[in-house]
């Protein structure tokens, strides 16, 4: 499944340097049927991508299609079951956007005659230039490496030019835009070295250390013209000391004088002057005082500079096969740092006591808990083929709708093959349907909507219907009667239906077949007068009605005499 997600990654060009998540298309049909259904789907994806760094790394969620396989499911499962401990990933937010930093010092160009490599090295990024006159090649003299590529006129004057190089291959061209790429990884690199991920990582960040160096600026012991002048002044001040010593006869000064040489003596003493500056003698011309020989030192500097870039690059050139090689080597762990963050930040997610869902014909939740609540309560509820149908009573705020997202949010959990809190047995559902609660007015438009939409429902025993309070769309007198023939319809069909009402009384004297009535309670107030809820349902047993403790609750809040004589009036009617 590791190289499945690692294609779907590579297939899809997702990228942790992408500042917003990539447009994915998926094959996969939506198990939920219903926008609300879709909306708690997506919330609970955005729980989970929350531990991620990346934008794209959400992406292999959507990978993970919607299925009606058993074996695809327990395959996610066995795949999530290998995250055996939490993994860090917080150095992620540090991975930065490759800039590419080097340039070599010096000046490079790629020649040709050949209009079809012109337009090859052009694509690849390297400073080319098309030679057609001899001004063409005049300007050559200004670039310290010539690399020739394809030139068959100019051959005989581009050997006899110091800095030129021929190749063979226009991808052996400028082989420094490929260390210019390197530059771009390193502080990346250096964060991924220091930092523990997965082993594929590991091993490109090794593989790439011995090109490292070819980044660094080497110190070269350089001779410069100002070190020269240097020398020089030291030479004669060494020369005139030690000429200072030396007796001369007058035959040997006329001599000197006459043929304007000088003795062996001097002679002797100015090489050996020379040769202790550490200079190259050719620099100075041999008289007194010594003075720098211009020509030469000129020769010799660009010479020196040649031979020193030509080394630059000589060195990037052993190096060609692995430099070659970092694009697809970059991809590869551009690849492996998406898949990192959503392993990493699915280990983050799930907590070590979670388990894993057990596709089953019942529907069985125990001791479980909502991921969208915090230290929420652990729930346990159950249908199976005898009851296929909860009708879940309760006062507001008692859980009901909660309940209902819960299940759909457990739906999802199985599909994506994540574990869960608390035990879960559930039918692999084809299709599942979630009518919300009308946040609207009563009116025949929705009414009408919500009986159309439910007469589009696909039932049969992989078909999931969650409804909360559809009662609210229509007049409370029918409303009852609406529920309770909605429920057996799909009973009928064999679909697992969960209904959260306000009219448990109603439907209770007309409870279908193979139905149950459950309830949420409120049990009674607390010292701050907030409502004490179990939120787990009670099966088989219809909830109170508790206006009342809504009435005491408001009537020691607010104080007023209105509360106080309502809340007498209807504790005595109690």
């Amino acid at each position: 499944m590791k190289r499945e997600i690692l294609e779907f990654i590579r297939t899809n060009n997702l990228s942790p340097f992408n500042e917003k998540k990539s447009d994915v298309k998926t094959n996969g049909e939506s198990i939920y049927k219903t926008k609300d259904a879709k909306a708690i789907h997506n919330k609970l994806l955005s729980k989970i991508a929350s531990n991620f760094y990346f934008p794209d790394s959400v992406n292999i969620l959507d990978f993970l299609e919607f299925t009606s396989d058993e074996k695809e499911i327990k395959r996610r499962q066995n795949f999530f079951r290998e995250i055996k401990e939490k993994i860090e990933n917080k150095f992620l937010k540090e991975i930065s956007i490759p800039k590419r930093w080097w340039r070599p010092k010096y000046g490079i160009v790629a020649v040709t005659e050949s209009d079809k490599t012109f337009n090859q090295l052009q694509k690849l990024g390297c400073p080319v230039k098309f030679l057609i006159t001899q001004s063409d090649l005049d300007d050559l003299e200004a670039y310290d490496i010539v690399q020739v590529i394809d030139c068959d006129n100019f051959s005989g004057v581009l050997e006899r030019l110091p800095q030129s190089v021929f190749l063979d291959d226009v991808e052996e061209a400028y082989l420094e835009r490929y260390v210019q790429l390197l530059s771009s990884w390193t502080a990346n690199l250096d964060l991924l070295k220091n930092n523990k991920t997965i082993d594929e990582i590991s091993t490109i960040i090794s593989s790439l250390q011995e090109i490292l160096p070819l980044l660094l600026d080497k110190p070269v012991d350089m001779v410069t013209k100002e070190k020269v002048e240097a020398e020089l002044d030291k030479i004669n001040e060494k020369v005139s000391s030690e000429l200072k010593k030396l007796t001369i006869s007058g035959d040997s000064l006329f001599m000197m004088l006459s043929k304007n040489t000088l003795s062996n003596e001097m002679l002797d003493i100015i090489r050996k002057a020379i040769r202790d500056s550490g200079i190259p003698s050719e620099f100075f011309k041999t008289a007194i005082p010594v003075s720098m020989d211009e020509t030469e030192i000129e020769k010799a500097l660009k010479k020196q500079n040649t031979t020193i870039h030509t080394t630059i690059a000589e060195s990037i050139k052993k190096k060609a096969k692995t430099l070659m090689a970092l694009p697809e080597k970059f991809q590869e762990l551009s690849d492996l740092l998406i898949y990192f963050d959503f392993i990493s930040g699915i280990s983050q997610f799930i907590d070590k006591e979670d388990k894993f869902p057990e596709i089953s014909n019942e529907f069985m939740m125990s001791n479980s808990q909502n991921l969208f609540i915090e230290n929420a309560q652990p729930i346990s509820f159950h249908l199976n083929e005898d009851k296929r149908c909860s009708i879940l009573t309760g006062a507001n705020s008692g859980g009901k709708t909660t309940l209902l997202e819960h299940i759909i949010q457990l739906n999802s959990m199985l599909q994506i093959g994540l574990p869960v809190k608390g035990e879960l047995k559930i039918p692999l559902f084809s299709e599942t349907y979630y009518f919300a609660k009308n946040k609207g007015s009563l009116n025949k438009g929705a009414f009408e909507t919500l009986l159309t939409q439910m007469s589009k429902i696909n039932p049969g025993k992989k078909t999931l219907i969650l409804a909360d309070e559809i009662e609210s769309v229509t007049e409370p007198g029918v409303a009852g009667a609406i529920v309770c023939a909605s429920a057996d319809f799909f009973i009928k069909k064999g679909c697992f239906m969960i209904v959260a009402t306000h009219l448990g009384k109603e439907i209770q004297k007309k409870l279908p077949e193979n139905a149950r009535i459950d309830g949420i309670e409120a049990k009674g107030l607390d010292e701050f007068y907030e409502l004490i809820v179990d939120h787990n349902p009670v099966l088989g047993r219809l909830a109170n009605s508790t206006p009342e403790l809504i009435i005491e609750k408001m009537a020691n809040s607010f104080k007023t005499e209105y509360f106080n004589y309502l809340y007498q009036f209807i504790k005595k009617e109690k």
